[in-house]
């Protein structure tokens, strides 16, 4: 059966002669915008009910005045979707309210894809067109004051949830706008939820809970996804409570349920290329503040030589993440940063300055059946013939996904104390 134009869509049926949901929710988008105009009233400022019953009635009344073959179950569906779509985030705001989906990734209009239990699926729901989809990154960004569009064409935001939001729009985005939706969790992970995922065993993570009781600078790194974020969110829960920490993030993510904690959030300039507040910045106030401990989110840029000083003076116990694929790769990948700072440090200098601010590296992986744990502890040592001489601590047994302690003794005084306890 052909098609009919109506209000400027096309309608399908399927071989089945039912009609295509999406083609007619096109239409039946268009029909509802249309009577919000003719009646003159912005329904879409009212209570979620009365625009509820306000699009049920339409929808009725569209079904029924062109005679289309739509059962009342597929009428309140697509009453409900456009309600969403209207109100909310179209065909995000189911996945947003699933507490098992952790991240939310849009590639166009066509494909929408989603991760549960650290595997990633493609989704059955899609949106009309490229259209929709900038639609509803717009209402997504709106409240947040942020500005997307040709001439900045990339943002990356919170909401007020404390997801995190990463949009790209064409011409940058070549397939249509891309969406990224990191999901914030409301459950606290615990220490026993890393030993319910086997993201580490008794020993590892005890003897990580007395590193950070001894007050050692820790480095957490991994790739995307494996959890940084999670390990800071645990290891701050083991800081004595009469500790005072400061925070500082690009986007604020960490969930620390600690009694006194100062969060502080980078600022991106403005349109005008004006008020921009870094992470350096932020670094420096932070250590006029009389912090005990400073928890920098990541370190990406140039803020790494704030970081490390503050490591070096007095600031035991602090904490960052940083992205690289082992523990060694994160003291090189320190070294690069420094270098894209632009500031001359010779090479020995540097690594020494690396040895001095940090005692242990926490390198996490994600392995491919999706579970993220602890793949290696290593202790930074000091350097040796320009090389730096570290020791792992505790290494994953890939085969059989087992923790082995690899050492037979740490080299600094504090993880000497932390490795002695664990006997």
């Amino acid at each position: 059966m052909s098609g009919e134009t109506l209000f400027g869509g096309t309608a399908r049926y399927s071989q089945e002669g039912q009609y295509d949901g999406q083609g007619l929710k096109l239409i039946l988008h268009r029909f509802i915008i249309d009577a919000i105009d003719d009646e003159g009233v912005n329904i879409l400022e009212s209570p979620r009910p009365q625009v509820s019953r306000f699009v049920t009635d339409r929808v009725v009344d569209y079904v029924n005045r062109h005679h289309l073959a739509v059962s009342r179950y597929e009428m309140e569906r697509l009453a409900e979707e456009l309600v969403d779509e209207l109100t909310g985030f179209g065909p995000l705001e189911v996945l947003l309210h699933d507490s098992s989906v952790t991240e939310i990734l849009v590639n166009g209009p066509n494909r929408v894809f989603i991760e549960r239990d650290g595997m990633l699926h493609q989704s059955d729901l899609r949106f009309i067109d490229d259209q929709h989809v900038q639609r509803v990154i717009q209402r997504i960004l709106a409240p947040l004051g942020r500005r997307l569009d040709e001439s900045c064409p990339m943002v990356d935001a919170r909401m007020p949830d404390g997801s995190r939001v990463n949009a790209i729009i064409p011409p940058i985005a070549l397939d249509g706008p891309c969406l990224s939706v990191r999901k914030f969790r409301k459950d606290l992970l615990q220490s026993a939820d890393l030993l319910a995922h086997q993201s580490v065993d008794e020993a590892v993570l005890q003897f990580i809970r007395l590193a950070v009781s001894q007050r050692c600078n820790v480095l957490v790194s991994g790739g995307t996804g494996t959890g940084k974020t999670t390990m800071l969110n645990v290891m701050s829960l083991l800081v004595a409570d009469h500790e005072r920490i400061v925070t500082i993030e690009d986007t604020a993510e960490l969930q620390l349920n600690h009694p006194h904690v100062v969060r502080l959030e980078t600022r991106p300039p403005n349109a005008e290329g004006h008020g921009e507040v870094a992470a350096s910045d932020l670094i420096r106030n932070a250590l006029r503040m009389r912090p005990d401990r400073i928890i920098l989110g990541e370190i990406r840029g140039v803020e790494v030589i704030d970081v490390l000083q503050a490591m070096n003076t007095g600031h035991d116990g602090s904490m960052s993440t940083v992205h690289a694929n082992s523990a060694q790769d994160a003291l090189l990948r320190l070294e690069t940063l420094v270098g894209l700072t632009g500031r001359q440090v010779a090479e020995r200098t540097l690594r020494q300055m690396i040895c001095a601010a940090l005692d242990i590296v926490i390198q996490l992986t994600r392995l491919p059946n999706g579970r993220r744990c602890v793949s290696e502890v290593v202790e930074v040592v000091g350097i040796r013939d320009d090389v730096y001489v570290t020791n792992t601590l505790f290494r994953l047994e890939r085969h059989s996904g087992k923790f082995l302690r690899e050492a037979m003794n740490p080299a600094s005084e504090k993880l000497q104390h932390a490795w002695r306890e664990l006997q």
